[in-house]
């Protein structure tokens, strides 16, 4: 077996540890009455409505205008996207055609205090203000809960705004099938009269050079201009699918609508489960892992006890993955699904260390020498631990693309059931992977430099019987 030096063990320990404590906890300080956080904790996530409650509003256009179904479409769209970028992803949000009415229901903040429905409800439904700039220079990427990259904040030379949306007369998904190329989506702008000529102008100036499409301070679109337009239309092309390109299309519009959004009712969704509810299962979850902590040692000894501390580990890095530890990663929207997913991974990390501890237990009995117990016991281990993990990713990925957001199934299955599918989906896959890394290899590297140590190369402590040494 490859020995791995003794220090690792506590190198390893020590920085799961301060990982795993800071990403339950977070970090932050006062200034005065105003909390300033450095590292996002468990009291950071945004809880979904069925554990927190949440806001629910009716929108129409403002002014009485008689709003196509393409326009309510890319209204729609835009209180989406603004809802995704923010990481939440679980609402419910419906179109109703017949009387030009868009319904949304979303949760509160993690951090919302006053629990004002009308300063929530402004949050998503300002008005959406499109832009074309030079470049595709930007200050930061976020990632969707859709699992896309979502470019935030232009700058440098893409802080300059060349034009806007009111000068957008429309956007259309289509085909294009033009002689001597193949049949791709592409998405269609038109031009009013004033923008035909501005957007003639600045094609000339940027040939062969990037014009961004930004909605409010998030990137939607970077094409390169191939040659001048002058004639007021323009196809941006790629490699759209159709849901893709009509999702761009929407979005382009909902940038350039003759109207706003007026708000014709709102109010408070109370909690199905409340927050004792909450930290009562807090409490639960505390009793549980000491309770699965005390057996794991009792029963696996020195590999129990590396056990407990790669499972915490796997706790925090799932926590990390959902409070927005990592800036990379924002706060992810937690529902009881989300929870399920969360605590049914974390079982199966348990079960993983099992595999792992009862294979050593065989390969000592079977009287090999505690180097060659840890050799083959953890090689043995790991073909049942993939095959069975693997499943559960296979599932989960199936899971956030059949009912993420903006996908063509919720259609069929109904948008109110996208966010809390999504949500287990997506909090089962992240403890799989924390599994991995903490249960798989990190228990490994462990393992391997604690028996280093002479006064712990016994094999009792191992899982062996107790007179062997």
């Amino acid at each position: 077996m490859k020995r791995v030096p003794k220090p690792v063990f506590f190198i390893v320990a020590l920085l799961i540890l301060a990982f795993s404590f800071t990403a339950i906890f977070g970090v932050s300080y006062y200034t005065g009455d105003n909390k300033n956080t450095v590292v996002k904790g468990i009291g950071d996530i945004r809880w979904g409505i069925d554990i927190r409650g949440g806001v629910e509003a009716t929108f129409k256009p403002a002014d009485n205008y008689n709003a196509t179904d393409e326009q309510l479409d890319s209204a729609k769209s835009i209180i989406e996207l603004r809802m995704i970028s923010q990481g939440i992803t679980d609402y419910e949000l419906y179109a109703d055609k017949g009387s030009d009415r868009i319904i949304v229901r979303f949760p509160w903040k993690s951090d919302e205090t006053d629990f004002n429905a009308v300063d929530a409800i402004n949050e998503i439904s300002s008005t959406a203000k499109l832009t074309f700039r030079p470049g595709k220079e930007y200050e930061k990427t976020d990632i969707g809960s859709d699992g896309s990259y979502v470019y935030k904040t232009p700058t440098g030379e893409t802080a300059t705004v060349l034009m806007d949306g009111s000068e957008v007369k429309s956007a259309r998904a289509g085909i294009d099938q033009s002689e001597g190329s193949t049949s791709k989506y592409v998405v269609s702008l038109e031009f009013t009269d004033e923008g035909k000529q501005k957007f003639a102008d600045i094609t000339s100036q940027y040939v062969n050079n990037t014009i961004s499409i930004w909605m409010d301070d998030i990137m939607l679109s970077a094409p390169t201009v191939n040659s001048a337009i002058t004639e007021g239309r323009a196809q941006i092309e790629g490699d759209f699918t159709a849901s893709e390109a009509t999702d761009l299309a929407n979005k382009i519009n909902a940038g350039a609508l003759p109207f706003q959004l007026e708000t014709v009712g709102n109010g408070v969704i109370s909690p199905t489960l409340g927050s004792n509810s909450l930290l009562a299962m807090a409490y639960a979850a505390v009793i549980a892992f000491i309770i699965i902590a005390l057996i794991m040692i009792i029963f696996y000894r020195l590999p129990g006890f590396i056990a407990v501390i790669s499972l915490f580990g796997q706790m925090g890095l799932s926590i990390a993955a959902i409070s927005g530890y990592f800036t990379t990663i924002p706060s992810f929207t937690m529902t009881l699904p989300g929870i399920a997913g969360l605590i049914l991974s974390i079982g199966m990390g348990v079960d993983c260390n099992v595999i792992t501890a009862e294979r050593i237990k065989e390969e000592l009995k079977g009287g090999r020498t505690l180097d060659g117990a840890l050799d083959r016991g953890t090689k043995n281990s790991l073909s049942a631990i993939v095959d069975g993990n693997m499943t559960v990713v296979i599932v989960s990925i199936i899971l956030m693309l059949v009912f993420g957001p903006s996908n063509i199934l919720s259609i069929i299955f109904g948008e109110s059931t996208t966010g809390t599918i999504y949500s287990f989906g997506f909090t089962l896959l992240v403890g799989v992977i924390s599994n991995f890394i903490m249960g798989v290899f990190l228990t490994r590297v462990m393992l391997r430099s604690v028996a280093g140590f002479k006064f712990l190369r016994k094999k009792w402590l191992f899982g062996g019987a107790k007179n062997e040494k």
